[in-house]
């Protein structure tokens, strides 16, 4: 009887370890797996919206496995309200190829005076007026 009670001691933590790693496994595989694309878009909420397409073309374009889990991850939270849209975008503007840092410069604007204005607007109506 005892060497029963023995062998059935020896097998339990055996069978114990085997479990565990086929759940490691089984979580390996998981993570080794390509990630798919969440079906959580929410057309009611604009801004979601908008940060879901962003994700989603990002998403489809990607070919890496870890960026695609890192969208995975910032659109999850982005549902779960941990981060706000600003963040959302902000942590997948690399991937857009946008830079983080917003140019400040300002637009340039072609002037000028209104006698020249008048000047070539005058000349164009001319030029269609004799064309036709």
């Amino acid at each position: 009887m005892e060497e029963t009670e023995k062998t059935s001691d020896i097998k339990e933590p055996n069978n114990i370890r085997k479990q565990s790693l086929r759940k490691m496994d089984e979580t390996n595989s998981q993570e080794q797996s390509s990630p798919e694309k969440l079906q959580i878009d929410d057309p009611n909420n604009f801004q979601f919206h908008a940060a879901y397409l962003v994700y989603a073309e990002l998403f489809d374009n990607m070919n890496e496995e870890e960026v695609k889990r890192e969208l995975n991850k910032n659109i999850e939270a982005l549902v779960k309200q941990e981060i706000t849209c600003g963040v959302f975008y902000s942590n997948v503007a690399r991937y857009r190829g946008e830079s983080q840092v917003r140019r400040k410069d300002r637009a340039s604007f072609k002037t000028q005076r209104k006698r020249d204005w008048r000047a070539k607007s005058q000349k164009q109506e001319r030029i269609k007026r004799h064309r036709k």
